[in-house]
């Protein structure tokens, strides 16, 4: 295998470092989106809005709060969703990470 160009290592590395920030913020939304869910945030404020709108695109599909892998059933009302949501997007953010983290070391040279 030829060895590779400094501008074709530097550019590799710069697309690592992107694609791990974007996965890392993602991972921060739906950390976000669960601890909005468990502070039982308003959700008529803009930004909380935005933030649980994004997390439900970026949930990965199986971890989706109408769907979900783990669904909490308590006998306290407020709590199973509060439960459903930490767990669930809890785990999507650290599928995130993990998927950040493998596609820089992929990625980088």
């Amino acid at each position: 295998m030829p060895a590779m160009s400094f501008d074709v290592a530097r550019a590799r590395t710069a697309v690592a470092r992107v694609v791990w920030l974007v996965c890392a913020l993602f991972a921060l939304i739906l950390a976000a989106a669960a601890l909005l869910g468990a502070l039982d945030a308003n959700t008529g404020n803009e930004l909380v809005k935005f933030i649980g709108d994004t997390s439900d695109k970026i949930d990965l599909g199986f971890f989706d709060l109408d769907n979900p892998i783990k669904d909490f059933d308590t006998k306290v009302d407020g709590i199973e969703d509060t439960k459903t949501t930490l767990f669930n997007y809890g785990i999507a953010a650290v599928v995130w990470l993990v998927i950040g983290r493998v596609a820089d070391r992929v990625i980088r040279p």
